[in-house]
Order: C-alpha cells, then structure tokens, then sequence
C-alpha cells in the first residue's frame, strides 16, 4: 500500500469524513435495534456488532467509505439458530463464519462478483430502498399527529436546509432541531429510549459459553456457512455500488478478509455477525465520506453515543431518525431505472424486476440476487444460442455438400447444431463441416459433434472437418477419443 493511498484514505478532509460518518451512524441506530430484534437478541446484542464490525473493518476492508454493521440479512439467518439453542450458539456461528469469510478472501472468491450484472445490482440497491422504507412503517402508520408533524418537519429540514448551507450534514440538524422540540415542548413522541435496552458498559471479551465438541460444531455449521455467504454476498453488493457511486475501485478479496476478522471480533465481544449496509453507505458517499475515516468515525461514535452519552441519544426522537431512514430509501432508489426499463432490452429488464420482487416480498436480499444472476445466466446463454448459424453449399462438380458453422456451440445451442445437418441432404455426397467461425466449448458440443460425425458415417457418408481452431480442437481430442486425427 502506498502513501498516497494511506493519505488519500484516512487524511484526505477529516471533518468532511466525521460528519458523513456522524450521519450514517445514527441512520444505524433504529435498522440496528430493529435487527436485534428479528434476530431475537438484546438491542445491546446489534449494538454492540455494530461499533466493533466499524472499527476493525476501518482497517481490514477492501471498500473506504464502506458502512458495515449488525443488518438485517443476517438477523433473519441468524434468528432460528438463537431460538433453539441460545446466545452462545450464535456468537459461536459468528466466529465460524467470519473463519469461512477470512478463507473466502484468502481463496480469492471475490472475483465471483464478475458474474453479477448490472441489471442484478440495479434491481438489489432498488429492491433494498423498498425494505428500508417499508421498514419504517410500523413507526409512521398508527401514530398520532404528533409522529407525523414531526416527520414532515424532520424532511424539511433535510432538504431544505442544504440550500441555505452544506457545512453540516442537514440529517445531523434534522437530530438536534426535533430533538430540542422534542423535549422543550414535551411533545409525547416515540424516542430512541423506547426501542429497548441499550448498552451500560463497554462491550467484554470472551470466548462463546458453548462446548467445544462435534455436537456444537454441528449445530453451528450450517448457519455459520449461510451467515459467511449472506454477510458476504451483500457486502460485495454494496462495495460495488460504491464502486460506482464514487468512480474508484476496491479490493473485493480484501473486502472478504476484513468482513471475516470484524465478524470474528465482534463475536469474540458479544455482538451478532454482520456484513455492509448500503443506506447507510450511500448516506455517508452523499455527505462526503471517502475514506476509512469515516468508517472509523462511524463505529466510535456510536460506541460514544450508546455508552457515553446514553442519556441524550435516549431522548433522540424516533422520528427523526426515520426521517432520515427515509431520505436513505429516496437517495438509494436508482429513480432512472423506471425510465430505462422500457428502453433496455427486455431480458434485462426482466432480471431487474425479477430481482427486486423475489428480495422485497422474501426480505431476502441473498435470494433476489442469487435469482437474478441465475436468471442472467439463462438469458445469456439463450441469447448467445440464437447466434449459431449452419448455412449449406453444394458443389455438384466435386459432389460435396459444405456445412458453413458459425457461433458458439455449447449445452443451450448444442441441439440446434445436431438438427441442422441432415442426412438427406447428403444425397450420396461427400460432406465437408467447416467450423473456422465456430468454438466448441463443452462436452455437450464435443458430444454434438460427435453424434453429428457419427450420424453420417452411419449411412456410408464420409465426412470431414475443417477449420477446427486450436482450443476446440484441444478440448476435442481430449474428450472424444472417437473421432481421428483426419476428422480434426
């Protein structure tokens, strides 16, 4: 690592970085608690994550800029396994997985985010704005007018006060402002207090009260595994849309490794595993946060607010923060997208809506965006199929029939290649398959060409093969021992 980069990461405008970092840790505090919650642990439980998942992965990440803390995936993975056997279980789960994260990133499987396309990654950032702002719900509908006029003010001040001034972060004002007429005018509002226990003390160290036997490691496997994937799968996600978001690249290995030593050190202090949270990063790029400072700053301020300053953040009012839960969900949504789905192709567009219903009506953010890129796949490779083309050309003089192969010759386009060569075409002629516009890339397509050759040779049709090139015919000649030198 350079000194430039080490500069550029951690002492490029420090303030600038601290109030990004100030605004994303408190568009933690209520996902976080309410995470805790679906995981079936102490608000403390999250909280505690959250902070020490900040400050490792400060350092260890591959992503500056990148929020990562207690969320709301890995709560839904982790809750059935609090639910029979106990807190301890889950901080041993968590340990787990953050050893499979850690080899994940050793192995280098950070690459497999290639396979992601644009249009998964659209339909993941829009189909988490929805989850964001539905998340918020329980705490607009069925309040009083009370809870209402404080959110609509706690808007108005988010956008209106940039145009009057951008020094401070206009969610950080949205706090202070509703928390002062909070409790000046003793509004009977909903506040931070409410949501449940929060942390008294600094988080201890200590190995999870579980035996260390067969039996504990094969309870805990199975969610540790699905906690790595889940925690990693949406970490990558995010980390790309930083990416985007900021023009700059990230180590998505290191990403894997960091994730794994915060989910390790978390667990070790009491805290549920994790992975990164995209509102609340997109909250911290809008408000200028680049480097790791603000990552840093995140984590210890809220470690500083929960245990320090308990006492003032419990009279924070619930609205104001989910005025700002809902300024992420507005700022998240990729509104472009509803232009371009009619502009796009339609199988991109297909893969996009498809990603966005199956994580918003599943909560399940790993499960859209695996549908999505299996689906990607399938279009794909239906898409490349339609390319092949087999054209004939007879030679009466030298009684040949010529088969011009053009395209990629693979399992989905491996049958259309069979039922483009007809035996009654032949007509007694000699037949000569030229694929020096063709590639051969499987064993379906070897098998392809093989039931091709055979089919002829079956009616006294002698066949030869031109133009192979070299990796077809490498792959050829070592899968298919039937077919000669001539015919290669």
């Amino acid at each position: 690592m350079s000194f430039s980069s080490i500069r550029r990461d951690w002492s490029a405008n420090p303030m600038r970085e601290m109030l990004a970092g100030a605004v994303a840790t408190f568009a933690l505090i209520p996902e976080v608690i309410a995470f805790s919650f679906v995981a079936g642990v102490d608000p403390q439980v999250g909280l505690f994550a959250s902070f020490i998942i900040g400050i490792v992965i400060a350092f260890t990440g591959g992503r500056p800029a990148m929020i990562s803390a207690a969320a709301g995936s890995v709560a839904l993975v982790a809750a059935p396994l609090v639910h029979a056997h106990g807190l301890p279980y889950l901080f041993a789960a968590g340990l787990l997985a953050g050893g499979f994260q850690i080899l994940f990133g050793l192995l280098r499987l950070g690459v497999l985010m290639r396979f992601v396309s644009n249009s998964v990654r659209t339909g993941f950032v829009n189909a988490l704005a929805i989850l964001i702002f539905t998340a918020q719900l329980p705490h607009i509908i069925g309040g009083d007018w009370t809870a209402y006029a404080m959110l609509a003010a706690g808007l108005a001040v988010i956008y209106l006060v940039p145009r009057i001034t951008t020094a401070i972060p206009s969610p950080l004002i949205c706090i202070l402002v509703l928390t002062a007429a909070s409790i000046t005018l003793q509004l009977p509002v909903l506040t931070v207090a409410d949501l449940g226990k929060l942390p008294d003390s600094l988080p201890v160290f200590g190995w999870p009260a579980v035996p260390l036997t067969l039996e504990t490691l094969a309870i805990i496997a199975g969610p540790a595994l699905a906690i790595a994937m889940v925690g990693l799968l949406e970490s990558m996600m995010t980390a790309s849309v930083v990416d985007d978001l900021t023009g700059t690249p990230s180590s998505k290995n290191r990403e894997c490794t960091g994730l794994g030593l915060a989910n390790t050190a978390a667990s070790l202090f009491g805290g549920i595993a994790g992975c990164g949270m995209i509102g609340q990063t997109i909250s911290n790029v809008k408000y200028g946060g680049r480097g790791r400072l603000s990552t840093l700053f995140a984590g210890a301020l809220l470690l500083v607010l929960m245990v320090l300053l308990k006492p003032w953040v419990s009279q924070v009012p619930v609205a104001a923060l989910v005025a700002i839960m809902v300024m992420v969900s507005i700022d998240t949504f990729d509104w472009s997208s509803l232009r371009t789905v009619v502009v796009h192709p339609k199988m991109s567009s297909v893969v996009m809506i498809a990603t966005v219903l199956v994580t918003v009506f599943s909560s399940n953010l790993a499960l859209g965006v695996t549908v999505g890129v299996l689906l990607s796949g399938v279009f794909f490779s239906f898409k490349v199929a339609r390319l092949l083309r087999v054209e004939t050309e007879t030679d009466a003089s030298a009684a040949r029939l010529t088969y011009r192969v053009s395209g990629q010759v693979f399992f989905a386009s491996a049958d259309v290649f069979v039922e483009a060569f007809d035996i009654q075409d032949a007509g007694g002629m000699a037949v000569l398959i030229d694929v020096s516009d063709a590639h051969f890339w499987d064993v379906t397509a070897v098998g392809a060409l093989d039931k091709v050759v055979q089919r002829f040779k079956a009616h006294d049709i002698p066949v030869d093969i031109v133009g192979l090139n070299q990796a077809s015919s490498t792959l050829i000649g070592s899968l298919d021992g039937r077919m000669t030198p001539k015919e290669v």
